[in-house]
């Protein structure tokens, strides 16, 4: 089962929103799991998105709430911003969209650990695969998951 984690700004903005909600659907829709950090914005978009394809989602939680409303397992780390090292490792690639510290936080440990980042209008650094829209960042996400060993 390849998990593709897709990390951005909990208060995002309606584009991003609506792009995550894109890139959620369509994840699913090629029979792949999502894996987010379980709160709101960009998380709650593409775990809904998800959901609109019957797929599946998993959210590592900073604290002991439930997240959001879209998650099909709920791991409670009590980790704060700590969890974004989980939630890396547990992917086999990563999308950003847009994002702040946090999201650059998670790019920078995937990068470090090897992990292909695919961005949708997110950080411009070295490294991240620059993606013109939803479907071809999807599109590149799930071809390289499916390749990696």
């Amino acid at each position: 089962m390849v998990q593709i984690a897709v990390i951005g700004a909990a208060d995002c903005t309606p584009e991003e929103y609506k792009a995550a909600q894109d890139i959620g659907y369509l994840i699913a829709a090629n029979h792949e799991t999502i894996i987010c950090g379980g709160l709101g914005g960009v998380m709650e978009a593409a775990c809904k998105g998800a959901k609109e394809q019957d797929g599946r989602t998993i959210g590592i939680l900073p604290d002991l709430g439930d997240g959001n409303p879209y998650l099909d397992v709920r791991i409670r780390s009590g980790m704060g911003y700590s969890r974004n090292v989980v939630l890396v490792q547990s992917a086999d690639v990563v999308i950003a969209i847009g994002g702040k510290y946090g999201t650059l936080s998670e790019i920078a440990i995937a990068l470090k650990l090897k992990k292909p980042v695919f961005g949708y209008k997110t950080w411009d650094i070295d490294g991240v695969f620059k993606c013109n829209t939803p479907e071809e960042t999807v599109l590149m996400a799930v071809r390289a998951a499916r390749l990696s060993p």
